[in-house]
């Protein structure tokens, strides 16, 4: 069987992207906006692997700034979930429109 090739790995990361966007800009519930974000860091974390395998096969550069990504989207995880849970004791919901209220 064939390996993917690198167009194939880039249409598949360029579809989570867009579909990372679109969750983000048309729903207003909190956890599926998080979850949209996760998909787009997601599609950025498979371009770099795609380019690491193809440009430049001896090196690992590709994967050390996915494991920085990972990292770096398990401590946003963390801290969004908390402020969704704060958000959701003080005012019963997790919508977008009544985290306006926690500006001030």
């Amino acid at each position: 069987m064939n390996n993917p090739g690198l167009y194939h790995m880039l249409f598949v990361s360029t579809a989570l992207f867009f579909i990372g966007v679109y969750g983000f800009f048309t729903r207003r519930n909190l956890i599926t906006m998080l979850m949209s974000i996760e998909l787009i860091l997601n599609s950025v974390c498979l371009n770099f692997i795609a380019f690491n395998k193809y440009a430049w096969p001896g090196k690992m550069d590709g994967l050390f700034f996915t494991l920085f990504i990972i990292a770096a989207a398990a401590a946003e995880a963390a801290l969004a979930i908390a402020i969704i849970i704060n958000l959701y004791r003080s005012h019963n919901t997790i919508d977008v429109n009544a985290a306006e209220e926690m500006k001030y």
